[in-house]
């Protein structure tokens, strides 16, 4: 299936990975800072968050096409 238009919901997606890993990088360093766990954690969950919706849509966008 080929789409010719922009996909609003794709876009979406894709600033929401980025802005979930940019959020995730953020919380991460507070928590190193200031030696919270609570926040190294919730920032590793988002950074994960993040790079998963992110291959999600890359994997989804390739799988038609084989080598």
């Amino acid at each position: 299936m080929v789409e010719n238009g922009p996909n609003p919901i794709s876009l979406f997606k894709k600033l929401g990975g980025l802005i979930a890993i940019i959020l995730g990088f953020l919380l991460t360093a507070a928590g190193y800072r200031y030696g919270s766990t609570e926040y190294l954690t919730m920032g590793i969950a988002l950074i994960a968050l993040g790079l998963v919706l992110i291959v999600r849509m890359i994997v989804r966008r390739n799988r038609g096409r084989q080598l």
